[in-house]
């Protein structure tokens, strides 16, 4: 097992909108080819013998770890209602997964490794899959889904926001084949990195599951194909297709509904 360095630099800004405080965090790493930028977004009224939930909110495509605050600021505003630690981290266009081609790209390996340890030490979290929470949009709701049906024992709640739920429909769009190959030269690879062909790793129930995608969205007819899968798995979850296409509007609303289903999800 790789030995985790972990540094943490924490720099503090006052929001008017929220008493909720940012952190904006470095954590080093032997997964990545340079330390990881993050922001974690911590609730006012944490208290030193109170711990709390978490929810790892995943960015899409040519985004990074800002995205979410800069679109969405009500975000501190829910972190403090719900009383959960909200970490946005910089997926840095790898789609969350471990790269093939390139070795300075392992990405998740550094969630799992790096990330979610270097979080669980520095943060009064409940390090339990039951109160840990994953999700995001486009590239980041891929990834959501993509690292918990890999890690049910890590993630116990999963959602995906217009999320590349299959990406092989879509050979040579944004970087994947930096990542895996072309499809005509490692077909296996598209087919193993495919979320529609991962919910096989999971029992019905072990993964609270919620997702989403506009009608209008171009990931829209993928979406539809992974809930008929869940269903005839089996799998219990909630699916959402509602009037939207892939914008920052459908999300902004989006990321609201997914944080209170974590919540009850927490609280239960």
């Amino acid at each position: 097992m790789k030995r985790i360095l972990s540094t943490l630099f924490v720099a503090f800004a006052v929001f008017a909108a929220s008493a909720a405080r940012v952190d904006t965090v470095t954590v080093a790493t032997g997964n990545l080819s340079t330390a990881m930028t993050v922001l974690v977004v911590v609730p006012d009224d944490v208290q030193s013998d109170r711990r709390l939930p978490v929810a790892y909110v995943l960015h899409g495509y040519a985004g990074n770890q800002n995205d979410w605050l800069s679109h969405q600021p009500r975000i501190k505003d829910m972190a403090d209602r719900y009383g959960m630690i909200i970490v946005n981290p910089d997926g840095r266009d790898s789609w969350y997964m471990d790269s093939f081609e390139n070795p300075g790209i392992q990405m998740e390996s550094f969630f799992i490794n790096d990330l979610i340890p270097f979080i669980d030490k520095n943060y009064p979290t409940i390090p339990e899959p039951s109160k840990r929470a994953v999700t995001g949009l486009s590239m980041g709701g891929h990834g959501a889904l993509y690292l918990a049906f890999r890690h049910p024992d890590v993630f116990g709640n999963a959602g995906s926001m217009s999320g590349g739920v299959d990406i092989r429909p879509f050979p040579g769009n944004w970087n994947l084949n930096n990542a895996l190959g072309t499809m005509e030269t490692h077909p296996e690879r598209w087919e193993a990195a495919a979320v529609v062909n991962l919910v096989k790793n999971i029992r019905p129930g072990q993964v609270n599951i919620y997702f989403d995608c506009g009608v209008d969205d171009f990931f829209a007819g993928v979406n539809d194909n992974l809930h008929r899968v869940l269903l005839e798995a089996g799998i219990p979850h909630d699916y959402v297709s509602r009037p939207g296409a892939h914008t920052w509007e459908y999300w902004n609303n989006s990321i609201l509904h997914y944080l209170l289903f974590f919540s009850e999800a927490f609280n239960r």
